[in-house]
């Protein structure tokens, strides 16, 4: 088995929840394929270089892009994140910076979540993750917005939440009363500049280092590291597939 490659127990965990094979017509080896998926994302080299053990390169991405298009990968996300327990979420963004490649497609057409940071182009990941630092809710944003904007966006993922946890930049009152409205309740410290400090508790507050574990973990995915996707949907779609192998990994952890 490769580096990279998924064990028996993830192949076990993911393989429900692809597309069935239409009657009559054979599918490349899906399991080689998500081998070969993997084995670029983790290494962010092009697809062209992808080692021959995989198949064809193109076989591989055309699976990729296809599946990405048909809304495969956001399924086989929510499936594995379903079983989360709603007792705690933490939020927080990472810039990730895009790469010449990935902004040469946008003049005159959608901005495909690239926008101009500090450090020049750029792409917003905004994250969600639960008491065990899991993902379960991520959005794209040009590497300019406002935090505050996508956690509508976020909290909708979940029918209720539990102690909603981010930190002083998502200072907002319409996000705790958005938060309250789900049930839970939001620890998050006030604007320094406000007259009115809210108190947090810090026991539960010093737990938001878990989502900044979760980004490290993340970019550990070298194609996620540095964005290469031209498309907003692509770059999410190989997001979603990283966030779907952590959960992976946990499950089998726990087996």
């Amino acid at each position: 088995m490769a580096r990279f490659d998924l064990t028996d127990v993830e192949w076990d965990l993911i393989r429900p929840l692809l597309p069935n094979k239409p009657r009559g017509v054979a599918r490349v080896d899906d399991r080689r394929v998500l081998n070969g998926i993997f084995w670029v994302l983790r290494t962010g080299s092009p697809w062209r270089d992808l080692p021959e053990r995989y198949g064809p390169s193109t076989t591989v991405y055309n699976r990729f892009n296809r599946w990405a298009k048909a809304g495969v990968w956001i399924q086989v996300f929510e499936e594995l994140a379903a079983k989360s327990p709603d007792s705690m979420q933490f939020i927080d963004s990472s810039i990730i910076r895009a790469h010449q490649h990935a902004a040469s497609g946008k003049k005159g057409g959608e901005d495909h979540a690239i926008g101009r940071s500090r450090g020049g182009l750029s792409t917003k990941i905004n994250a969600m993750v639960d008491a065990n630092g899991l993902p379960v809710a991520i959005t794209l944003a040009p590497g300019q917005a406002s935090d505050k904007a996508a956690v509508p966006a976020l909290l909708a993922t979940r029918k209720v939440v539990g102690d909603v946890v981010a930190d002083r930049g998502y200072d907002a009152h319409a996000i705790l009363e958005m938060i309250a409205q789900k049930g839970g309740r939001g620890h998050i410290p006030t604007q320094k500049d406000r007259k009115h400090q809210r108190s947090v508790d810090p026991r539960i507050y010093s737990r938001r280092n878990l989502v900044e574990h979760f980004f490290n973990k993340l970019k550990h995915f070298r194609k996620i590291a540095t964005r290469y996707e031209k498309t907003a949907r692509n770059y999410m779609a190989a997001v979603l597939i990283a966030c779907s192998r952590l959960w992976m990994r946990f499950y089998e952890s726990a087996t």
